[in-house]
Order: C-alpha cells, then structure tokens, then sequence
C-alpha cells in the first residue's frame, strides 16, 4: 500500500469513528490509536479554550492551564500567537512554521527532526483558532503530503470538538429552562412551604453539580435553614445574615460561596446559598442562580399567597381530600350528632409508614405521587358518606358515622391490606432507577362516646396510631 493509499485509509477510518455515536472521550481516544499506527504520533493533547472560566483547558481531562511553568507558558503563547495570525502557523520543535510548508521549510524540518519530534498545531473553527493539538511523533520523513493530512484531521477534531460542545451548552440550557419551568409549576399542586422547599432544593441541586444548595427562610428577624437539614460551613451563615433587600447578591472572598436573596418586591423572604470547597463559582453559574432564585421568589409568594386564601377553603391541593381545617368542622359537627342521637361513630388516624425515606430516597416529587395514590385508594375504600381528610404532611384522619369499633376495624385493615398490596408508579417523578415503589401505613382507630370531646377524639386516635408506629409499622391498633 502506497504513502497515499495509507493516507486515504486513515481519513476514512477517522470519518467513520466521527459518524458513531459514541463518548467525545472514546472518539478522541479512537482516533489517538490510528494516528499513532498511520502517522507515528506517539502522544496527542487536545488544548481548548474556556469561555466560562477564560482560560485554557485540557478537552480530555478537564485539567486548567495555567502559567506557573514553562510548558504551560509555552502553551498559551502558542494559543494567542496562532489567534493573532489567524491560525496560518503551527510549531516544529518550537520553531514556526507555515501551514503549508514551503519546500525551504520542509528542508528545515527534516534537518531539524530529532527522535521524537514535538508538534503544536491550531484547532480552529470558521477562521478562528479555539484550541491546540499537541504531539510527539517518533522520528520519520516529513513531506508535504504529511502536513497535508494533519491539516485535514486537525478540522475533523475540531468539528468534533465544536459539536461536543455546543451539544453540552444546548444540554446544560436545556436543563436550565427545565428547572425554571418545574419551579414555576410547583404552585400547580402545593401551597405549603415545608413541600415546596424541598422541592426547589432539589431542583436547582440538580441543576448545579458543582455546588451544593442551601435554603433559607427569613422568619420574624432571622434566616432559619429549611433545606437539606444541616449546614456545617459557619461562613455561610455569616454571608446569608450580611443579606439585605438591596442586595442583589453576595459572593465569598475565595469566589466558593454565593448567596443570593428570595424576595417579592422589596420584602425579604429568604435566601439561597451555593457552596463549594473545590470550585469557584464563574459569572455563568451566578447569572443561572440569580434567574432560579427570582423564579423560587415569585412562587414561594404566590403559595404564601395561596396559602392565605386556603385557610378559608375546604380542600387539601394535592390530595383532594379534605384540608385540616375542613375536617376540624366536620368533626365537630359528626360528635355532636353522635351525642345527640346516641349513634356510634369511629375514627382512624393513618401514617404512612417510613414516607421520610421516599423522599429522600426518590425526591418530594415521588413522595406527592405515593400521598396522592394513598388519597386515591382511601376514596375508594370508604363509604360516600364517611369522610376522609388530609391532616397535614403524611397522615390522613378518617371519620366514619355510624359505624361500631368492630367494623371500623375491618374498615381499617382492609385499607391497610390494599395499601401494602399496591404498585404505586413513580415514573412521572425524577427517580432514575426504578418505576414502581410499595409502601405501608399505620392506622391508630377510636370509638367515640360522650364523655369525650373532639379534641379528645382525635388525641386517643393519635396515641393508637402512636403505638401502632412503635410496635412494628404495616397494622391497625385500637385504642
């Protein structure tokens, strides 16, 4: 096989690896392997630059380019020299040369060759150099027809190394307007803080890799951290309390630790936190914080808002059950006429058991899909006229009228059994590695009679429930 035909069956190789769909990685290494078997290049370093850090990086491996040493000196000289000159240069044993080397030259790189020769080559796209293709090649006879097919193969690399990138941009907005428009939505179907906080947390965690997220609230005078449960890092706090309404945000000395404030208006409502103790936070994850906590303002407002106006309604948003306030009415109102007309009636407080470890194992969003199927089957497992409520995170209260204890027993473990039975899907949810989850509940159940009040009602209810949670979870305790 000719120089030529060599030649040609490289490039060919090197299009079909591009056409895969395969990692950057896999492709840069791919290509690595033809280019030491065709062309002798024993090592190969791609060098790109980095718009959100602004200086040189290394493409494979992530590594900053600094200039603390000669060889990273060398580089960036190399970088803006090929920029300045349009990318019509390339480096031969740090001597340059033209991109299409002259007879003279070609003269000049052989004499000059030595047993492992060094390349600097520029990447470029439509005219601009944005990168380096670094080189060692074992020593071998240098023709035109050689520099020739570097020149090709140094614009395949870097249309490849263009589209990476840009296809990571596109990816990285992508989920940027995704977090924005899931924030936005939350309103939708909660109204309650301790909900839709955590919910926000994971949202923009997931969004922001590189740093961690912390969630304050400002509550009569102070920032009081609602999520996650902890924060160890005593600057944070220091940062959050500087926090005014005149701020727009505020960033660490060390450039780690940003907070930028929640508010409507010019009122304060509290404030997020990112933190890092490796990376600094670049101008592109501050104006991305800046836009998802404005967005986190304005729906914490409106579910304050909504909030407001709830306490005056009767049905919980999320399970469509009956809120707290709705059932305190009805229970009243159902005690009475028990009293009055001397007729049985029960009641059972329900749990679901563990539901903790949902959320923090499958997200909030998985843990709203298991309270709205557990409302679900409790609608279908009661009579029309029984009521059921939703009394505030993960319990449920049940009335049921004119029912006796023993039925009311049978009532509860038959909604016990159903719930443990069931596959409840949480696909819809951001959980990545399962569809289906189980779950159980506790149910504590009381008989009414007249010596009580409501309130004592819902109390014994709760100590029945208590001691079903303490004494294994998944049964049914009378009191």
């Amino acid at each position: 096989m000719t120089k030529t035909e060599k030649y040609i069956e490289l490039l060919n190789n090197i299009s079909v690896i591009l056409s895969k769909k395969i990692s950057p990685l896999n492709t840069i290494q791919s290509i690595n392997k033809l280019l030491n078997t065709y062309l002798g290049i024993t090592k190969s370093q791609y060098i790109i630059w980095d718009n959100n850090n602004m200086l040189l990086k290394d493409y494979m491996c992530d590594i900053k380019i600094n200039d603390k040493d000669i060889q990273s000196k060398r580089i960036n000289f190399a970088y803006t020299n090929f920029g300045l000159n349009g990318g019509n240069k390339f480096y031969f044993n740090e001597r340059e040369y033209n991109i299409e080397p002259e007879e003279k030259e070609l003269k000049q790189i052989e004499e000059e060759s030595e047993l492992s020769d060094s390349l600097i080559y520029p990447l470029s796209a439509n005219g601009d150099v944005f990168g380096l293709l670094i080189a060692e090649i074992a020593k071998r006879k240098y023709t035109k027809e050689f520099f020739s097919i570097i020149n090709i193969i140094s614009r395949l690399i870097s249309g490849s190394i263009i589209n990476n990138t840009l296809n990571e941009q596109m990816e990285i907005s992508l989920n940027f307007y995704k977090a924005m428009k899931d924030i936005a939505k939350i309103i939708e179907s909660q109204y309650e803080l301790s909900y839709i906080i955590p919910l926000i947390g994971e949202m923009i965690d997931r969004f922001m890799t590189s740093h961690l997220i912390y969630i304050f609230i400002y509550k009569e005078g102070e920032y009081k951290l609602v999520w996650p449960n902890a924060c160890k890092d005593e600057n944070i706090y220091k940062l959050v309390k500087k926090i005014t309404p005149e701020s727009e945000y505020i960033i660490s000395k060390d450039e780690r630790i940003g907070v930028f404030p929640i508010q409507n208006e010019d009122k304060i409502l509290g404030a997020i936190a990112a933190y890092s103790n490796i990376e600094k936070l670049l101008q592109k994850d501050i104006d991305y914080l800046l836009q998802l906590t404005r967005q986190s303002g304005l729906t914490i407002h409106r579910a304050n808002v909504y909030a407001e106006v709830l306490k005056y309604a009767t049905m919980d948003a999320l399970t469509g059950l009956n809120n707290r306030r709705q059932m305190e009415i009805r229970l009243n109102q159902e005690t009475s006429n028990s009293k009055r007309n001397n007729t049985p009636i029960c009641c059972m407080m329900l749990d679901v058991d563990y539901f903790k470890k949902v959320n923090d194992t499958y997200g909030h969003a998985a843990g709203d899909i298991v309270l709205k199927k557990v409302s679900e089957i409790i609608k279908t497992e009661i009579r029309d006229y029984d009521i059921a409520c939703r009394y505030g995170g993960e319990e449920f209260f049940i009335i049921l009228p004119h029912t006796a204890i023993n039925e009311a027993s049978l009532v509860a473990q038959r909604l016990r059994k159903v719930i443990e039975d069931n596959k409840i899907n949480i696909q819809a949810s951001s959980a990545a590695n399962i569809s289906h989850i189980k779950v159980t509940v506790s149910i504590g159940v009381c008989a009414f009679n007249n010596k009580m009040d409501a309130n004592e009602f819902v109390q014994k209810a709760d100590k029945a429930l208590y001691e079903a949670k303490t004494t294994g979870r998944n049964r049914v305790i009378i009191y």
